[in-house]
């Protein structure tokens, strides 16, 4: 235990981007990551998360630029592209650098 706190106070611990740290966020942004871009409701369905927790967490990591939404027609029906931007793969791969120093 005093291991841990030593470290702390010299700064091993870096704090985790508290976007991402949301289990919603992080299971969305690594989707992407793994995939390129998706659509809401193949976001829906992987994650297992409602319609509307997913509107809001897509929409708060549009507002920090970390996605690209756009919403559209598809054969007549509402489709939502969401794609993630360089911007949120760089705060992705910042993330899992931080939680890999946790370890070390």
């Amino acid at each position: 235990m005093h291991d841990i706190i030593f470290k702390m106070k010299n700064n091993k611990f870096k704090l985790l981007n508290p976007i991402l740290h949301s289990q919603l966020r992080l299971a969305i942004v690594s989707y992407l990551v793994g995939n390129g871009n998706s659509n809401f409701n193949e976001l829906k369905e992987v994650t297992s998360a409602s319609g509307g927790n997913i509107s809001v967490q897509l929409k708060k990591l549009e507002e920090c630029g970390y996605l690209k939404i756009e919403k559209g027609f598809l054969n007549n029906y509402q489709h939502t592209k969401v794609s993630i931007t360089p911007k949120g793969l760089k705060a992705f791969e910042d993330y899992v650098k931080v939680l890999k120093e946790y370890i070390e």
